[in-house]
C-alpha cells in the first residue's frame, strides 16, 4: 500500500495529474463497446481533441452510424506522400462480474496500473498518436508529410462497415496515403512485437448431406460419415501445424496455418440419422499458402468423403502481400532507424489475427502493426485489461520519435 507521503504516492500523484494520462483515461471511460456500438461520444471527443490540438478534423459515414474521424496534420509539403496513423473506436464486449474494477472506468492504482476496456487494444494508441502529435508541435516541429490520424469503427467486428469500404473510395485516396502505422499486441518481454503482414482468415462452412434413417441401421453414406472424413482431414492438417512449430521454436503463430472447429449443427432426435449436418472451421491462412491450391484441397476432401457437400465461406479473405522490411521501402527504413536511435529491440513477424492494416496494404499501401508495450502482459479482450501508466508514457515518447522519422522520410 502507497501511504501519503510517501515515494509511490507521490508517483502516483504525477500520473493522476499528467495531462495525456488525463486524455487517456477520459478515452477509456467511453463504453464504445459491442454489440450495437453507438460511436457519438467518442467523435464528440475527438473533435474536443482536435480544437485542443489547434487541428481540423472532418467525419466520414461510410456507412450510416458508422463514422470515422480524420485528424490532420498538414506537412510542409502537401503534395508528398502522407503517413496515417490508424486506430479503432470500437472495443469487445466485457464480463464485469470478472473485473476487479468497472471496465469502464479507468481506475488506477497506487502502482499506475489503468484497468479498462480498450487499455491495450486499442484506445492507448490512438491517445499515443495524439500525444505524440501534441508534443511535437509544443515544440515547434515542422515535418515533411501530412500527418492522418483516423479513427475507425467496427474492427473488432471485421471492419466489414469501417476500413474495409474506406480505402475504396474517394475520401480515402484524397489522404494521398504512403504509408500507415497501426495497432500491434503488448509483449511480455523486453521485446516489442513488430507486425508487417497478416495471414487470411477463412471462416468455412461444411454443409453435409447424407442418406437419412432410423438410428438403428447401419446405412451407407451418411451425413456422419461424410462429417468424420472430412473433421479427420482438416484435424491432420492442424496437427501438421502444430508439428511445424514444434520443430522450429523460432515460429511464431502467425507463421503457420491455424485450423479450429468452430461451430457444429444438426440432427433433429436422437435416433433420427439426419438428412444434414454442418461443420465450421476457422482458418487462418498463413503468407506462404497458395490459396488456389487450398481451396482444391478441400474440394478434394468434400469429393473423397462420397460428396453432397457444399462449401460456404462466411468469410474468405484475399491474399494480402506483406510489407516489405528492407531498404527499397524508405518508411521502413525510418521506422527503424528510430528504433535503433532508441535501443529498442523488436521482433518482426505476422500478426496472429485481423486488423484494418491488411485493407490498407490491400490497395498496395504499406503498414506496419507497432504498440509501444512491452513489459506487459498481453490482455487484449480478457478480463482486467490494464495498462501501466509509465509505459502508456513511454509509449508517446516512441511514437514521437518514430512519426517525426517517417513524416520526414
Amino acid at each position: 500500500m502507497c501511504e501519503k507521503g510517501s515515494q509511490c504516492y507521490k508517483k502516483f500523484q504525477e500520473w493522476e495529474s499528467n495531462e495525456e494520462i488525463q486524455i487517456f483515461r477520459d478515452y477509456l471511460r467511453i463504453p464504445s463497446v459491442h454489440p450495437d456500438v453507438n460511436y457519438d461520444a467518442c467523435v464528440d471527443f475527438l473533435k474536443r481533441q482536435a480544437a485542443s490540438l489547434d487541428l481540423p478534423v472532418q467525419v466520414i459515414e461510410v456507412n450510416p452510424g458508422k463514422p470515422i474521424v480524420i485528424i490532420s496534420w498538414e506537412g510542409a509539403d502537401p503534395s508528398a506522400k502522407s503517413i496515417i496513423l490508424n486506430s479503432h473506436m470500437d472495443v469487445v464486449p466485457v464480463y464485469a462480474e470478472r473485473w476487479s474494477h468497472p471496465p469502464f472506468a479507468a481506475h488506477m492504482t497506487t502502482e499506475g496500473r489503468i484497468y479498462a476496456r480498450g487499455a491495450q487494444d486499442m484506445k492507448c494508441v490512438g491517445m499515443q498518436f495524439l500525444g505524440a502529435i501534441r508534443a511535437l508541435r509544443r515544440e515547434g516541429v515542422v515535418l515533411k508529410r501530412t500527418l492522418h490520424a483516423t479513427f475507425v469503427p467496427d474492427e473488432e467486428i471485421g471492419g466489414k462497415l469501417g476500413m474495409k469500404e474506406f480505402v475504396h473510395q474517394e475520401g480515402f485516396r484524397r489522404l494521398n496515403c504512403g504509408f500507415a502505422i497501426d495497432e500491434g499486441i503488448a509483449g511480455p518481454g523486453e521485446e516489442f512485437p513488430l507486425f508487417y503482414g497478416e495471414r487470411s482468415v477463412w471462416h468455412v462452412l461444411f454443409h453435409i448431406s447424407g442418406t437419412p434413417g432410423h438410428g438403428s441401421l447401419l446405412l451407407k453414406g451418411t451425413a456422419g460419415e461424410k462429417a468424420r472424413y472430412v473433421i479427420d482431414k482438416l484435424m491432420d492438417m492442424r496437427a501438421r501445424e502444430v508439428k511445424k512449430m514444434e520443430d522450429n521454436p523460432e515460429l511464431t503463430i502467425g507463421d503457420v496455418t491455424t485450423v479450429n472447429i468452430t461451430m457444429m449443427s444438426g440432427g433433429v432426435q436422437s435416433n433420427v440419422v439426419p438428412p444434414e449436418l454442418m461443420v465450421c472451421f476457422d482458418v487462418r491462412v498463413a503468407v506462404d499458402v497458395k490459396h488456389l491450391e487450398l481451396e482444391n484441397q478441400l474440394l478434394d476432401w468434400c469429393r473423397e468423403a462420397g460428396g453432397g457437400i457444399e462449401l460456404e465461406y462466411d468469410q474468405k479473405s484475399p491474399y494480402v502481400k506483406p510489407t516489405t522490411l528492407d531498404g527499397s521501402n524508405p518508411y521502413w527504413v525510418a521506422f527503424k532507424d528510430s528504433l535503433d536511435e532508441l535501443g529498442l529491440k523488436v521482433k518482426p513477424q505476422i500478426f496472429p489475427g485481423g486488423t484494418d492494416s491488411r485493407y490498407i496494404r490491400g490497395v498496395g499501401i504499406p503498414a506496419i502493426g507497432f504498440s509501444p508495450m512491452n513489459n506487459t502482459p498481453v490482455l487484449l479482450h480478457d478480463h482486467d485489461e490494464f495498462l501501466d501508466a509509465d509505459v502508456y508514457l513511454k509509449g508517446i515518447d516512441i511514437y514521437k520519435k518514430i512519426i517525426a522519422n517517417v513524416a520526414n522520410a
